[in-house]
């Protein structure tokens, strides 16, 4: 009698979980090449595809359809997270140290205090010790860097340009290149926070040959829509009120009437 109801919190729960990603998206809405998060709610049709495609007994039995029977959850479900890596706009600032990168496969790689990573903020700074770093203050890594672990050193006080393969230049001379990565596996990619990506096999990196791969002087911007997430936003908390109107008719009408007529038989 209460599966609607369980059904109903089960959607309720699905869209906080959804309403989560879509304020974390337009909360990051300026910053700097920030990617956005999607989820697909998962749909009776596609959780039924699954479940048949990974059902351990042969299909067309008996057995099979008690095997589906049981293991189908029809409540709303959040089947998939992703990152859509599309790109962002460009945005001039006009700062030596700002780069940004044409292709949104693209990454510049990072040496955190976790391991290696990769990102698309190309806001960077110089430290202390005269490295390129992020404005986190982590390195950022030349291409030869896993043949002789060499940061990026800039001169004091030189003028840096940079060629659209990432070759950096003080004051005309050539000091290294920005290692530039390509990925054969961007979905693999997991966000670390601070747009840093983790990947899950070195082997899987490597040197972009892009030779037109980075503009100087330019940032990225998040590829947030405000209007399409204020959208999703407004469509998710109606999705909220509905389910919660379905909660209180389940638990105020139809038990109530379910009560009644159970009184009444006893009668």
């Amino acid at each position: 009698m209460q599966s609607g109801y369980y059904d109903a919190t089960g959607g309720m729960v699905t869209q906080f979980n959804r309403l989560d990603v879509i304020s974390n998206n337009l909360a990051n809405l300026n910053t700097t090449a920030f990617k956005k998060d999607k989820v697909i709610i998962g749909d009776f049709k596609r959780i039924f595809q699954e479940t048949q495609d990974n059902m351990p007994i042969a299909d067309n039995t008996k057995e099979a359809a008690k095997f589906l029977n049981s293991s189908i959850d029809t409540v709303p479900q959040i089947s998939e997270q992703y990152t859509k890596f599309s790109q962002g706009a460009m945005k001039r600032t006009g700062n030596s140290l700002d780069f940004a990168l044409k292709d949104s496969k693209l990454f510049f790689m990072v040496k955190t205090p976790n391991g290696t990573r990769l990102t698309q903020n190309g806001s960077f700074v110089i430290n202390s010790n005269g490295n390129l770093t992020t404005k986190e203050g982590y390195p950022v890594l030349p291409s030869n860097y896993f043949q002789d672990s060499q940061l990026i050193s800039i001169p004091q006080n030189a003028q840096i340009t940079a060629d659209q393969s990432g070759i950096l230049y003080a004051n005309g001379n050539p000091i290294g290149q920005l290692y530039i990565a390509d990925t054969e596996d961007i979905k693999g990619l997991q966000k670390e926070g601070n747009n840093l990506y983790k990947f899950p096999d070195i082997n899987a990196i490597k040197q972009s040959e892009n030779t037109d791969a980075i503009a100087q002087g330019f940032l990225e911007s998040s590829n947030v829509n405000p209007v399409t997430e204020m959208v999703h936003l407004i469509e998710a908390n109606r999705m909220v009120e509905m389910y919660q109107k379905v909660m209180n008719s389940h638990m105020n009408d139809l038990n109530t009437d379910a009560i009644n007529k159970l009184a009444s038989v006893s009668a």
